[in-house]
């Protein structure tokens, strides 16, 4: 799951090769979905029964010290658009691998941190974008188990993504007569109706009562027009 949803993060374009570094649960996950998605994936770990569990999962399966550079070049990691650095407890390995893949001039690092002080650093050595799985899940979570949210994503900068009910201040109006973006701060994307295909927003867009409407904005600001009480001050 938290695999699953890391993955909703990426922004690669369809058939980029990807690099998974660590092929525990987490990259495992991550790595399976990325294949289903298109992508062609190389998985590096120094566990070899590890790398035989992926074998025929995966594009390429390799049992390396993914810490060594000469190794790495060896492999042709420098070829990569992309590198994901999922090893799990380790944080040394972590950080000494990032250093690695920076040597090698990969341009788009993402790197799997375990708490906060392992991401600040991460960033500070060259990591282009930081996720702590587990805290984005629970985070995720809470706001699910709130029921405002149907399904949420947030972005490093604190933006988000939500699937919401239609706020009964919008049912029966365009997104104009509701104001959305003016008194909430937040964009209605689009809206799904029952029986219907799906919409791109507009300001002339009617809003019924069982809509299903995609937002975006801060976070905050989203759950506040989620739950239709409070207006932007």
């Amino acid at each position: 799951m938290l695999g699953r949803i890391f993955t909703e993060q990426f922004a690669f374009s369809s058939g980029d090769s990807v690099l998974v570094l660590g092929m525990g649960r987490f990259g495992g996950a991550v790595a399976q979905s990325l294949m289903r998605l298109g992508h062609d994936v190389m998985g590096i770990d120094k566990d070899g029964e590890r790398v035989q569990l992926w074998a025929d999962k995966l594009t390429h399966a390799i049992q390396a010290d993914s810490t060594k550079e000469n190794v790495m070049l060896q492999l042709g990691a420098a070829d990569f658009a992309h590198a994901i650095v999922a090893i799990g407890t380790d944080i040394a390995a972590s950080l000494m691998t990032l250093m690695v893949l920076t040597e090698l001039g990969i341009k788009d690092i993402w790197v799997k941190a375990l708490d906060h002080d392992h991401g600040q650093l991460a960033k500070k050595m060259g990591a282009h974008h930081v996720v702590t799985p587990e805290a984005d899940m629970g985070e995720r979570v809470a706001h699910l188990i709130t029921g405002r949210l149907m399904d949420f994503i947030e972005f490093d900068d604190g933006f988000a993504i939500a699937k919401i009910n239609a706020p009964g201040l919008t049912h029966n109006k365009t997104l104009a007569q509701s104001r959305v973006r003016e008194e909430f701060g937040v964009t209605v994307v689009g809206v799904k109706r029952h029986n219907a295909d799906f919409q791109h927003a507009t300001p002339e867009t009617y809003i019924q009562s069982a809509d299903l409407l995609i937002v975006s904005g801060p976070t905050r600001k989203i759950e506040l027009f989620a739950s239709g009480t409070s207006r932007k001050k």
